[in-house]
């Protein structure tokens, strides 16, 4: 599953996730849809633009130059880019343990019973995947 061009491509910086969260929620935008949902407003319209230059230049996001305003859109799914931070996160911060980071994310904020049953229900499907 570890494809040669998703490794390539960094990870996304923080200011860069916030961009994708929005274009993952929100499809294809140009650069002025995004600076406005942007919730800091200190941030320039041009420092967004550039921004979104760069992340086209690593391989996080596509352009689509057929309409006047620049249209961009994710290239990698959500859950793709979520899987590759996940990753890295198990790798560097709890040497490879998949349930010591289970643990780490249990431990760092209240979980809800809901959450709870959802997380054994998915459990379970991967106990009688690996059957």
């Amino acid at each position: 599953m570890n494809d040669t061009r998703s490794s390539a491509v960094p990870l996304p910086t923080e200011a860069e996730l916030e961009i994708l969260q929005i274009l993952w929620s929100q499809g294809p935008q140009t650069v002025r849809e995004v600076h406005e949902a942007l919730c800091d407003r200190q941030t320039g319209y041009t420092t967004v633009l550039k921004q979104m230059q760069v992340m086209t230049e690593k391989g996080f996001l596509r352009r689509n130059e057929r309409f006047r305003s620049h249209v961009y859109t994710a290239r990698q799914p959500r859950e793709r880019t979520q899987q590759r931070l996940v990753n890295n996160l198990l790798r560097r911060a709890f040497s490879g343990s998949p349930k010591n980071l289970v643990l780490g994310v249990l431990s760092a904020a209240p979980v809800s019973r809901e959450e709870l049953a959802e997380i054994k229900q998915i459990i379970r499907q991967f106990e009688e995947k690996s059957r």
